[in-house]
């Protein structure tokens, strides 16, 4: 085989790679074509990634039980099988629970019977602890690929990115724009995304814990103005 087969070959192949992962994103995060990127509804959707994390994800139930607010956590299945009590919490106090795959890897690292694999052992986990069978699905980073929309719809899932996010998985934006940010999201179906988990790659492990000392401030906030807070979907 000759050289310019081989780089013909190369070329070919990081063709098809970009397609499948970084153009499929870009199409479907552009378009919304089989997203839900904000709510026909008026109010705010709190969303948390990354967790279940044995301390902050309980600050953060202890915090929203406090203001009576529901809000929708995209848990990893690995996490939320180290904690099923944590899982079985939130959906006794009405959040919604959802799925970030079974480790926090990026849908363009994975074929689609990978993606396929994660999904459907994050949902056993879930429903194991639950009772009840997730049907929503937010891929780590919000990275798809094009087997993506396909798997969700086949597995009956609903993907929800995001309106808003203001980078607190790190301290410094927790410290100087979360709260100014929070403050400013309009309360017309805008779905927010934040983090109860830091221990990430690229995120700092005590974020979490000054993400909510903004948030408390903000529910207090919200709540005085009767701010409504909405969920995806009703839980069961």
């Amino acid at each position: 085989m000759g050289k310019r087969t081989i780089a013909t070959i190369f070329a070919c192949l990081g063709i098809i790679s970009l397609l499948y992962t970084v153009l499929a994103t870009a199409f479907i995060r552009l378009t919304g074509f089989g997203i839900v990127k904000k709510l026909n509804k008026n109010g705010i959707a709190l969303t948390f990634d990354d967790g279940p994390h044995p301390v902050y994800t309980v600050k953060l139930l202890d915090l929203l039980k406090k203001h009576n607010v529901q809000a929708t956590f995209f848990v990893v299945g690995e996490k939320a099988k180290a904690h099923p009590a944590i899982l079985k919490r939130m959906h006794e106090e009405g959040h919604q629970i959802g799925i970030h795959h079974l480790q926090h890897t990026s849908s363009w690292l994975l074929t689609p019977t990978q993606l396929k694999i994660q999904l459907a052992e994050t949902e056993r986990i879930i429903q194991q602890a639950t009772g009840v069978r997730p049907i929503l699905y937010r891929p780590p980073w919000g990275f798809l690929n094009a087997a993506s929309i396909p798997l969700a719809r086949l597995r009956g899932y609903q993907i929800i990115i995001w309106t808003y996010h203001f980078k607190d998985w790190k301290v410094a934006s927790c410290k100087t724009r979360l709260l100014d940010g929070l403050r400013q999201v309009p309360a017309d179906g805008s779905i927010i995304l934040l983090h109860d988990d830091g221990t990430n790659p690229g995120a700092d492990d005590d974020a979490p814990g000054v993400m909510l000392e903004k948030l408390e401030i903000f529910l207090e906030e919200a709540t005085e103005q009767g701010t409504p807070f909405l969920l995806p979907c009703p839980p069961s």
